[in-house]
């Protein structure tokens, strides 16, 4: 008889919601959202045309990455992806902490991290429409414009939250 995992990989689950939102979930035993997170993903990708805007992307041909890919839809994928990951990361961590006896009330991590991947995956994707981004080289490009803006401000986002985070946790003095 399989017994169950005692530990789940909190970094696992994360890696795999980044290859498909929803999977991260799924190795976590927490199906009901996986699927759900899944059902959303494919819908998304489609009335996005993500695919395409990928493949054309790659290839090199702007002009059809910019025709393409419907922008309405689009906005949701940065907001959803980055969730998908961040819920497993924190779920996987906390039934560590769980596991453990470790009871009481938890934090989560990497939420600036994650903000700031949406803020500036959405950015990128407004921006790489601008007279700018045209005469910048890459720039153009939708979908690197925004992994690039994605993972500018998701570093700038995890900086803030330690910086503050330490901020809160400093030990008061009397003379504050």
């Amino acid at each position: 008889m399989r017994q169950s995992r005692k530990y789940r990989s909190p970094w696992a689950a994360m890696l795999w919601s980044l290859v498909l939102p929803g999977f991260g979930q799924l190795y976590n035993r927490d199906y009901v959202i996986g699927i759900a997170l899944i059902v959303l993903e494919f819908l998304i990708n489609v009335k996005a045309d993500l695919n395409l805007a990928l493949l054309y992307s790659f290839r090199g041909k702007l002009a059809d990455a910019h025709e393409i890919g419907n922008l309405g839809w689009g906005l949701f994928y940065p907001s959803f992806y980055a969730f998908a990951m961040w819920q497993a990361l924190n779920y996987a961590i906390n039934f560590n902490k769980h596991q453990q006896g470790n009871e009481g009330a938890t934090r989560t991590y990497l939420s600036g991290f994650f903000l700031g991947l949406v803020i500036g995956m959405d950015f990128g994707l407004f921006w790489h429409d601008s007279r700018i981004a045209d005469t910048v080289p890459l720039m153009d490009y939708p979908v690197f414009n925004g992994l690039l803006f994605g993972l500018l401000f998701g570093g700038i986002g995890h900086f803030l939250e330690k910086y503050l985070y330490r901020k809160n946790k400093r030990p008061h003095t009397l003379n504050e």
